[in-house]
């Protein structure tokens, strides 16, 4: 029985929830989101309520039941209030900036990486090393920040990187002289 499906998802007032046969679409004051359900997994809306059903017991309607309740109210989130992702780029001469839709990331190589950015997020760039992705898909906002985290991972020696704000980084004991 799957604990995370059962839960009914709350309607905040300003968000519409539709469906055209297998496609879900919420609508909100910052975008508009589109999933296709799987087959075997329906849905349901009652006043101010959204509740995700299955067709049958078989193993991948209940694995997919709970996934697809937590899709449909992360859409609802970002419609409503939108998914932040931010990240710190810590070391000497490494920084970050803004370049039309690109990010250009310098980060001790010997040229620049040009990232670009998707549609639907937005990229700021505070003091050359705060980076603050937002978006309505927390999908999109989650792995445009760990493709930026991947070009240079916090190190555990001097902890130089980029990395998540509040992210704690084991620092590693360098190399010890012995007699």
């Amino acid at each position: 029985m799957s604990r995370v499906g059962l839960k009914p998802i709350s309607l905040p007032e300003k968000v519409a929830i539709k469906l055209d046969g297998e496609v879900v679409q919420v609508e909100g004051p910052k975008g508009k989101l589109d999933f296709n359900l799987p087959s075997g997994i329906s849905l349901k809306t009652d006043d101010g309520s959204v509740v995700v059903s299955r067709a049958s017991e078989q193993r991948t309607h209940r694995a997919l039941h709970g996934t697809v309740r937590s899709i449909v109210n992360n859409m609802i989130i970002g419609v409503s209030t939108g998914f932040v992702k931010d990240l710190e780029i810590h070391g000497v001469g490494l920084r970050a900036a803004v370049k039309g839709s690109d990010l250009d990331l310098s980060l001790g190589r010997s040229h620049p990486l040009l990232h670009p950015i998707p549609s639907g997020l937005t990229v700021t760039v505070n003091d050359n090393t705060k980076i603050k992705v937002e978006g309505i898909d927390k999908q999109l906002v989650g792995q445009f920040a760990a493709e930026v985290r991947g070009f240079y991972p916090p190190e555990p020696y001097k902890g130089k990187g980029v990395r998540y704000v509040g992210e704690k980084v084991r620092r590693k004991e360098g190399k010890s002289v012995g007699k």
